[in-house]
């Protein structure tokens, strides 16, 4: 039954209907615990509350289905707008975005030129960005993209899912760029042909690129909610003598907030992932899919019960 769910709500993710109808209505049917309001000043007072409580942040400017130059131009602007308010705001926090949303899928060209700005922007202001990971189709493009920006910028990371075959030959190819990597699992609904199928095989994997990455001496963003995979990467840190200057825990805005506050409480570093914006299904379709109990919170936040 849960994968019937996970199958369904990554279907409706796709949906451009939906999508439109949602911006239309807004943050409605339970989104608001996911997202952190629809404008920058929303995201602001999220941020500012949530390192108040110790924690760091990485805030995205959600957009999907980019289908044009200008709409791709309009999504940088509104990036540089979100950096340049981190550093008037003096905030705790980086800056995460979908090269689609940046108009990769438009020209390579064009999405390169609009995260050169992005670039230019968050150097002077000294604001870090991590290009998120998409779907398989995406990932190798992403990642050229990357290492294009990474000859010359210092201060951007990408994302490595390890459900994807991939990945452990990705974080061996990225070791020579000393890369910042956030490491997940991946949310994307994938062939076979390219995915491990089943959740113990991408747990597998994924312990073993978060000990390939930090062994390697490279700073680790182990972005999950699952306390096992928690547990592995203090052991593993705890083994190898691996200072907490070089590792972080990421996890999603509204998704395991005392978890959130335990680590901190604990000593470790901890970062939200704090989407804002009005182009928000898709992202709360994919955490729907990711964990199908978030329903129950949808539920309770449309029926006030």
């Amino acid at each position: 039954m849960e994968q019937i769910l996970r199958n369904f709500f990554l279907f409706l993710s796709k949906n451009r209907f939906f999508t439109k109808l949602a911006r239309r209505y807004g943050l409605r049917f339970g989104a608001g615990r996911f997202v952190a309001g629809e404008t920058i000043p929303n995201a602001v007072e999220t941020i500012q509350k949530l390192n108040n409580q110790g924690m760091s942040v990485t805030i995205d400017h959600l957009g999907e289905f980019i289908d044009t130059e200008e709409e791709a131009k309009e999504a940088a602007d509104e990036c540089i707008e979100a950096v340049k308010a981190i550093a008037e705001h003096q905030l705790d926090s980086q800056l995460s975005l979908k090269l689609t949303s940046m108009g990769l899928d438009i020209s390579y060209e064009l999405a390169l030129d609009n995260m050169k700005k992005i670039m230019k922007t968050a150097e002077e202001n000294n604001v870090f960005i991590t290009i998120d990971m998409e779907d398989f189709e995406r990932c190798h493009t992403t990642l050229e993209l990357f290492k294009e920006l990474k000859n010359e910028y210092r201060n951007i990371g990408t994302v490595i899912q390890s459900y994807l075959y991939r990945a452990v030959e990705d974080v061996e190819d990225l070791n020579q760029y000393s890369p910042n990597l956030r490491l997940v699992k991946g949310a994307y609904k994938e062939s076979p042909k390219v995915a491990f199928p089943d959740k113990k095989d991408v747990d597998e994997n994924y312990k073993k690129i978060i000990k390939m990455h930090l062994l390697n001496g490279n700073y680790t963003a182990v972005a999950t909610h699952d306390d096992a995979m928690i547990e592995y990467t203090l052991k593993l840190v705890e083994d190898h003598n691996i200072p907490l200057e070089q590792f972080e825990f990421q996890m999603l805005y509204g998704i395991r907030v005392e978890r959130q506050k335990e680590l901190v409480q604990e000593g470790y570093k901890m970062r939200v992932y704090v989407p804002y914006g009005t182009d928000w299904y898709g992202y709360f379709m994919r955490r729907l899919a990711e964990r199908p109990a978030n329903v129950a919170f949808v539920l309770k936040g449309v029926t006030g019960k």
